[in-house]
């Protein structure tokens, strides 16, 4: 029997293998990119463990391994910057990404009062322009360093009466 995988926030005991997921993950953009210096290599245990705790990290579990990760965190004007969206490659292509970037949002729109969601791709990221795209994301003015800036608002939700 097969398991399935559930969507949580994250603990600072998942920090070790968010960390290695997402060493792993960012092997293909370094080297669509030609860069091995990009932050997401070279970021610390500490620095990660920093984020888990000031923003909202949500980690995607098959059994007790963290197949997925995405982080964000809510300015005072609303604006929600999501970042590190990771999904392992041997599940990707089977919708996690999706699911964890909708699984953000609607944390960050009913507990941080998000009123606009905001993220950044690499422009050769095909697949997560892709992605972004399809869940309603539209590029920005303003693009930086190969980086594709994409916002949508926060949809308001459907009144069941």
């Amino acid at each position: 029997m097969g398991m399935s995988v559930t969507i949580a926030t994250a603990g600072e005991d998942d920090a070790e293998q968010i960390l290695k997921l997402q060493y792993l993950c960012y092997q293909g953009e370094a080297e669509l990119y030609g860069d091995y210096s990009i932050a997401p290599l070279t970021q610390s245990l500490a620095a990660l463990r920093a984020e888990l705790a000031a923003g909202c990290v949500l980690v995607a579990r098959l059994g007790d391994e963290v197949v997925g990760s995405v982080r964000a965190s809510v300015d005072t004007s609303g604006v929600a910057t999501l970042a590190a969206l990771i999904v392992h490659p041997r599940l990707r292509r089977h919708g996690l990404g999706g699911r964890l970037l909708a699984a953000v949002e609607e944390r960050l729109a009913a507990e941080h009062s998000a009123q606009r969601f905001r993220l950044s791709v690499g422009r050769r990221s095909e697949v997560a322009l892709r992605l972004c795209r399809g869940r309603g994301y539209a590029a920005t003015a303003g693009a930086e360093q190969g980086l594709v800036t994409l916002e949508k608002a926060v949809e308001a939700p459907a009144y069941v009466g």
